[in-house]
């Protein structure tokens, strides 16, 4: 009988503390009762679309 390998857990995420706007929270509340994800699993896909469709400009 093989015996059952368990290797460590790799933790890829942090914990994070921001401030937004009411609306934006009741926002996300909705879209998460309507959708079934959790506030948390919606604001990381905003997140990263956010980041792989950004253009930043440098200074002129």
């Amino acid at each position: 009988m093989e015996k059952l390998i368990i290797t460590p857990k790799e933790d890829k995420t942090v914990t994070m503390t921001i401030r937004i706007d009411k609306s934006l929270q009741e926002a996300y509340n909705n879209l998460s009762l309507k959708t079934n994800r959790s506030r948390n699993e919606l604001i990381c896909m905003a997140l990263q679309y956010a980041l792989d469709n950004m253009d930043v400009k440098d200074k002129e």
